[in-house]
């Protein structure tokens, strides 16, 4: 395991904390560790129009992004459940642009979490191979 995920992870539930989700009162926070060795984090934002929400981890992707970030080391995703909570498709998809060999985290606690790839959350990707006519 990387040295820095463990930082990463009490990031991810750090950010939790300030979730806006007066809807489902699900509250997830992520922290993504850039190949710079720079952490950034997101928290869900809910919306009455529950289309317009966003995830934690898009947040963090874009924050990261706008500051010039492309290459990533790692994901670590918490919420306030007590239980390991995966990423959502749209999430899955959305970070796969950035690097199928994505360590994703996802995290129970500082001393309870999983560490998976990606790809394998996402297997069958649809990415820039896919718009390529032939």
């Amino acid at each position: 395991m990387h040295p820095d995920y463990l930082k990463l992870i009490e990031h991810s539930i750090k950010a939790k904390k300030f979730s806006y989700s007066p809807y489902s009162e699900f509250s997830v926070g992520a922290a993504l560790l850039s190949s710079r060795n720079n952490i950034y984090t997101g928290t869900n934002v809910e919306n009455a129009s529950y289309s317009l929400s966003i995830c934690a981890e898009r947040v963090a992707f874009s924050k990261a992004v706008s500051e010039g970030e492309r290459k990533f080391r790692a994901v670590a995703i918490s919420s306030s459940r007590n239980e390991y909570i995966y990423p959502c498709g749209a999430c899955r998809q959305f970070m796969y642009e950035f690097g199928k060999d994505l360590d994703v985290i996802i995290v129970k606690s500082k001393k309870d979490f999983i560490i998976t790839k990606l790809i394998d959350l996402l297997p069958g990707a649809f990415d820039k191979r896919s718009l390529i006519q032939e």
